[in-house]
């Protein structure tokens, strides 16, 4: 563009009339010139356009990059129903306990009328209020006194023995660590904040230096419970694959994620493609089906089956259709969507299409593909004679190009109904990791990532599961009690 601006400049008036005076050929050049010019101008001006329009519901730009003055389109369709609570929804409302655990009697001493005192009649009924309320919450600390008894026969002075776990003079209990490590790594509470906790709610002055060691002794503890979702996830027919921004001590990383609906594992790496996968080392070993975004490194492992994201495509056809006007776009958004609620209407029973439907809604996906090719002709000539290689392809042609070599990884999901129709599962988990640096703020370290990402883990699988996150991370520090029997025990 800077050569370009360059010659325009150029282009004075005493330029244009030597070119006039040079005959008919020196000014169809100029005008040959120009055109160029004018052409490469469009292009970019386009791209740029397109770059400003593009938000969350037709891009993979996350909603809090679409500023204040875009309200993201919902894909829902309209009903007449209107806002709030549905005809025969039943509310919820406090509701009187039958056994209250306390009650206070309210006498009635004089009569509101003429003042005579009532306090020896009878009581004719009773009119009751109940108030709900959170008991006063305080630390027990519980004193382990060990015996000392001395022998009378040898004289040798002998000591009860505590507790396996009972190993300080004074320490901090597991449903206390439990507390801690819950409120840093499934809430995002700072470690100041959570310091201010206990001391308002608890009574207990927790140092923000406790904080961080009970998390490194946390994550410590559950090595081997990581691994073991590691290779659990391996061993999954179907896994899920993302990755986002992560910032470390101020740089930025990225933050890989490997989940199904059962088990999630993170890991934080200074790399985002092969490099980073490969170390993650789950991929390398999978032999099943990964499901992702069309990010190319993915595509470097070649043991496993591959499906891609449809809520990623129907993004990027909506901003062709919008933007370009191109009705294929559309046709393809409605086929995808038409074949994933057929799936979803299969029977539990059946559980696969018939080859017939199969062939049926090939053969659509195929004409909507000829359909846009025809409306996208690849152009093999540039503009700028200068730069060498085939032109630009323009993202209608782009897109259209990857449905067609990709046409098995979209359609995935239509060939094996256990697959899904998007990379929603990996999106989730890796949202909540978004958040925690929105609320508490970047790592300053990387085995402070590490540590968070192992035991946000743990949480994730134990959510996932339907268990006790509580009771969960009680297990970690129970010295007779076992995290990983805890989280795949037989429901």
């Amino acid at each position: 563009m800077k050569g370009i601006d360059e010659r325009i400049e150029k282009l004075t008036r005493e330029k244009i009339l030597e070119t006039y005076s040079q005959g008919e050929e020196a000014v169809i050049a100029l005008v040959s010139d120009l055109k160029t010019m004018v052409l490469t101008f469009s292009e970019k001006i386009k791209e740029l356009q397109n770059q400003i329009k593009k938000d969350s519901h037709n891009s993979s730009k996350p909603p809090s990059s679409d500023g204040p003055k875009r309200k993201p389109k919902s894909r829902r369709p309209k009903t007449e129903k209107k806002p709030g609570g549905q005809e025969g929804h039943s509310g919820k409302t406090l509701e009187q306990m039958e056994n209250p655990d306390e009650t206070e009697i309210h006498k009635v001493e004089y009569c509101a009328d003429c003042g005579r005192p009532l306090d020896k009649e009878n009581v004719d009924s009773y009119d009751t209020r109940q108030v709900f309320e959170i008991p006063e919450i305080k630390a027990v600390v519980t004193e382990h006194c060990a015996e000392k008894k001395i022998c009378p026969h040898c004289g040798k002075e002998n000591i009860a023995t505590f507790p396996e776990k009972v190993t300080h003079k004074a320490q901090y209990g597991d449903r206390l660590k439990a507390f801690a490590i819950y409120l840093q790594n499934y809430d995002f509470i700072p470690y100041e904040r959570a310091a201010e906790f206990f001391t308002d709610i608890f009574r207990i002055p927790l140092s923000q230096g406790t904080l961080v060691n009970i998390n490194l002794d946390c994550a410590e503890k559950l090595k081997d419970v990581e691994e073991e979702i590691k290779s659990r996830i391996i061993d999954s027919p179907i896994v899920n694959f993302d990755e986002t921004g992560f910032r470390i001590f101020g740089k930025r990383h990225w933050l890989h994620v490997s989940s199904t609906q059962t088990l999630t594992y993170y890991f934080p790496h200074e790399k985002r493609g092969k490099k980073a996968s490969s170390a993650m080392d789950i991929l390398p070993n999978f032999k099943g089906t990964a499901v992702h975004d069309h990010w190319k490194p993915y595509f470097t492992f070649d043991l496993c089956n591959h499906s891609l994201c449809n809520a990623h495509h129907i993004r990027e056809l909506t901003f062709i259709y919008e933007q370009y006007n191109q009705k294929w776009a559309q046709e393809m958004i409605d086929l995808l969507l038409e074949i994933n609620h057929e799936k979803q209407e299969l029977s539990e029973n059946s559980g696969q299409f018939n080859l017939q439907i199969v062939e049926k809604f090939e053969r659509k996906y195929n004409e909507i593909i000829a359909e846009g090719l025809q409306a996208n002709p690849p152009e093999t000539e540039r503009n700028n004679e200068k730069k060498r290689g085939p032109k630009k392809k323009t993202p209608p042609l782009n897109l259209l190009v990857r449905l067609q070599n990709f046409r098995n990884e979209t359609l995935a999901f239509m060939y094996d109904t256990a697959i899904p129709f998007d990379n929603n599962q990996a999106e989730r988990d890796v949202r909540m990791m978004k958040l925690k640096q929105k609320i508490s703020g970047t790592f300053r370290s990387f085995p402070g990532a590490i540590s968070f990402c192992r035991i946000r883990g743990y949480i994730s699988t134990m959510k996932k599961k339907g268990l006790n996150v509580i009771e969960g991370l009680m297990q970690v520090f129970g010295s007779d009690s076992s995290p990983a029997a805890f989280l795949f025990r037989d429901p």
